[in-house]
């Protein structure tokens, strides 16, 4: 039953990208069937082999170990704010990105990290059927993360056209950036991080395809990364620490938001209807839900959690999931935990736009010109890594 409703997820999620296609004439087949072959190969071999189990082990383990470190130094700073047994969020979650931003700024300081990208993105290109720009800005979105990335490509941004720009935005916001990792596996099991991480990137390219099909010439195939001012090692660790601190006073100040928010809108709807906003939009996902392979019965309380993500923030979501995982079966835990694992919510748009449009104000209103299509791209990538997640459990 679940291959069969697999098949149907796939059509389905196809059909809807299919909809709203730029070019239905163009699509390129090939990459796609090549695509997702491959995210089936990855998902299997991470969530059902003893080498996925080994090597996700293995990462979750480094990442215990960073955050472990991480709390040398908060605690060293706000040790004694907490009660005893208490697990502040904003310590225990959040201030850890600091971290790990150093970490990010060191292997880009000694040029690992460029390498690294570069070079994938042009592997990738082999296989994706686009351009190596498209590849490496990918790439580089899951490491840098989804406004920090087009610093790296602004020199050619100003030359860059509006299908490309589509492709360029729909990997930024699908995919999230590797400084949250460590934030993410405190609130949800590390393989579906990690999961997450590897299909959405095949998952941007796939829906990118279908959406905004095009091709590339060879004289426009080129990366032209802007490397920036020369800086000494410890200015370098000096901006990543503040990046991080930043990343991490923000998206604190966006739960206190969207959590009060929501408590607010609520209680409004509560009072008038008898029934929650959030219990309402549960009916209303609640059908993605269910071609997404989680059973019938879980369906409107995994399409409340879906909703919240895409109306606030991944991390909102996150928390409703953790009060609500004992009332939900290990399926569709692992199935929502997947598709929380990306930027696509409608903050996102303004953040992408925001900083597109800080390097260039004509392509920055662009983006911003097609912020609703951009986001429901990127959702329909969330929902196929959760498809496909869902025949592997």
């Amino acid at each position: 039953m679940k291959y069969v409703l697999f098949l149907a997820a796939i059509v389905i999620i196809f059909l809807l990208a299919y909809i709203v296609s730029n070019n239905k004439k163009r699509i390129k087949v090939k990459p796609l069937v090549t695509m997702l072959v491959i995210q089936i190969v990855f998902a299997f071999l991470l969530l059902n082999t003893e080498v996925g189990f080994v090597m996700i082990s293995a990462v979750a383990s480094l990442f215990d170990h960073l955050l472990s470190y991480a709390a040398e130094g908060i605690n060293f700073v706000f040790g004694g704010m907490a009660n005893e047994g208490a697990g502040p969020f904003f310590l225990n979650v959040l201030l850890p990105i600091v971290f790990i931003s150093v970490l990010i700024g060191i292997a880009q300081y000694i040029k690992v990290l460029p390498i690294i990208i570069r070079y994938l993105g042009v592997i990738l290109s082999k296989v994706n059927g686009l351009g190596k720009l498209e590849s490496y800005n990918a790439v580089a979105s899951a490491v840098f993360g989804q406004s920090e990335v087009f610093i790296s490509v602004k020199k050619q941004l100003p030359y860059i056209p509006e299908h490309r720009l589509y492709t360029l935005c729909t990997s930024a916001m699908s995919t999230v950036s590797a400084s949250i990792l460590g934030a993410y596996m405190t609130m949800i099991d590390p393989k579906y991080v990690i999961t997450a991480l590897v299909l959405n990137l095949f998952g941007g390219f796939m829906i990118a395809n279908i959406i905004n099909p095009y091709d590339v010439k060879d004289e426009e195939d080129i990366i032209e990364v802007q490397e920036g001012e020369k800086q000494t090692f410890f200015e370098v660790l000096g901006e990543y620490i503040l990046d991080g601190f930043k990343v991490a006073i923000i998206v604190g100040a966006m739960l206190i938001g969207f959590v009060a928010l929501i408590s607010m809108v609520n209680h409004v709807f509560e009072a008038i209807f008898g029934i929650s906003f959030q219990m309402v939009l549960g009916y209303v996902f609640s059908p993605l839900a269910f071609i997404i392979g989680v059973p019938a019965a879980e369906m409107v309380e995994a399409g409340t959690i879906m909703a919240t993500k895409l109306l606030s923030n991944e991390f909102v979501a996150m928390m409703d999931l953790v009060k609500a995982a004992d009332s939900l079966s290990s399926r569709t835990v692992g199935i929502i935990s997947v598709f929380l694992v990306s930027f696509a919510n409608f903050s996102s748009i303004g953040i992408i736009s925001g900083a597109v449009k800080g390097l260039n104000e004509a392509k920055g209103n662009l983006v911003a010109k097609f912020g609703l299509k951009l986001l429901y791209g990127a959702t329909l990538v969330s929902l196929l890594t959760a498809a496909i997640t869902s025949m592997m459990l």
